[in-house]
């Protein structure tokens, strides 16, 4: 692998000054179910049914928390592959995860694996910690070359800045379609903001949903962009 730019060294950091929020909240648990249903409806319809058979990238897989929920939809281990910038997060991964599960360390623009091996490439909040444009722009380069024709990119991230993180910056939808101009994009807010998701969730799941019913006040995009087949 080529060495590591400043910028990367920068996301690095970003990402070690980061504390990770437990899983198991009540906010955490209202959050990830809502967006995995919608997960689970793309990709029934893009395998026809047939879950094992996707083969699935994550770009920024962290710790393995969204590939272990990727199995427990029903995705085989050994046609997931995960990439990840901290050799730290690596290994809390790799002990996580079945050994048929392969996982890449390294600079996800510059993965070495050959254009059009996956189905369905996946990022879940990497891009908001990038704040260089043009690697960004390499970065959803190198996803689009992985992914088939007919495949698709699956995006969940943040739309929104947060004023009291400079460590990230929101990508609004406009500029997921200009990362990927060739696709067909569709997309979802979702994810109540997280100030009111914290306060609110603990009354119960009711709370989560009646708040989030109103779309000012989810902060995140879930988008799933088609490549074109020839």
């Amino acid at each position: 692998m080529a060495e590591e730019s400043p910028e990367l060294e920068r996301i690095a950091e970003r990402y070690r000054r980061r504390s990770d929020r437990p899983s198991g909240t009540a906010f955490a648990r209202c959050a990830i179910a809502e967006r995995e249903a919608i997960y689970r409806e793309l990709l029934v319809g893009h395998s026809g049914g047939n879950l094992g058979s996707l083969r699935l990238l994550e770009i920024g897989c962290g710790g393995g928390g969204e590939l272990a929920r990727f199995l427990r939809l029903g995705l085989r281990p050994e046609l997931l592959v995960g990439n990840e910038l901290l050799p730290e997060r690596l290994a809390v991964a790799r002990a996580a995860l079945p050994a048929s599960l392969r996982l890449l360390p390294g600079d996800a623009s510059m993965i070495d694996l050959p254009n059009d091996s996956f189905d369905v490439v996946f990022q879940s909040t990497v891009f908001t910690s990038i704040l260089d444009d043009a690697l960004a722009e390499r970065l959803a380069r190198r996803m689009w070359e992985l992914v088939r024709p007919g495949g698709a990119i699956l995006w969940y991230d943040f739309t929104v800045n947060n004023p009291r993180n400079p460590d990230v910056r929101g990508v609004p939808g406009d500029r997921v379609a200009e990362l990927f101009p060739h696709g067909a994009m569709r997309s979802w807010r979702v994810t109540l903001a997280p100030p009111l998701g914290r306060a609110v969730a603990p009354l119960g799941s009711w709370a989560y949903r009646a708040l989030a019913s109103l779309p000012f006040l989810r902060t995140h995009l879930i988008a799933w962009i088609v490549k074109p087949t020839p």
